[in-house]
């Protein structure tokens, strides 16, 4: 009675344990913006975080440090056609999508690399700059209303990350 007692106990605390490390180590989840921009396919995949009560820009996201633009694996960019961005071409392709904010401009890099975790061991960004291809300045603005959860949109005349109160327009031509 004893034994079974102790075996009853053991296997309540490993169950409640391996509930705690699965609720603290769940990923962001990963969400697809798709829509199409002068003609080209544009879809964009990307790790979806939560503000949670944190301050985002300049904190969480230093200003001036290269981010990885989500959560998780690297977000990706793919076009179907040849686009232009920032008075730059970009190749129908796939790319990883990087960026550097400011607090009121920012550096967007498509990177070639498009398989990699978004961080390194070290916590700073997977980016290897011999495989950035394009690099555009932009500049940040207030958001309209408050996000919740980084969310990219794309419109009739390109796309917009948006989080927190910030939304960072890239156009497409």
């Amino acid at each position: 009675m004893k034994t079974a007692f102790i075996v009853k106990i053991a296997g309540f605390f490993a169950c409640l344990l391996l509930t705690a490390s699965v609720a603290f180590a769940q990923e962001s989840p990963r969400e697809t913006a798709s829509g199409t921009v002068n003609g080209a396919q544009i879809k964009i995949n990307y790790g979806s975080p939560s503000v949670r009560g944190r301050k985002i820009w300049g904190e969480l996201v230093p200003y001036n440090a290269l981010w990885r633009t989500g959560a998780n694996e690297a977000t990706t960019f793919e076009t179907s056609k040849d686009v232009n961005i920032g008075g730059k071409v970009l190749h129908a392709g796939k790319y990883s999508v990087f960026t550097m904010p400011g607090e009121s401009e920012w550096k967007v890099i498509f990177n070639s690399e498009t398989t990699q975790w978004g961080i390194k061991d070290d916590g700073s960004a997977n980016d290897d700059p011999a495989k950035d291809v394009l690099t555009v300045t932009v500049k940040s603005e207030k958001a309209k209303e408050f996000k919740e959860r980084m969310t990219f949109v794309i419109g009739d005349k390109g796309f917009s990350l948006l989080w927190e109160n910030l939304a960072v327009p890239i156009s497409i031509n």
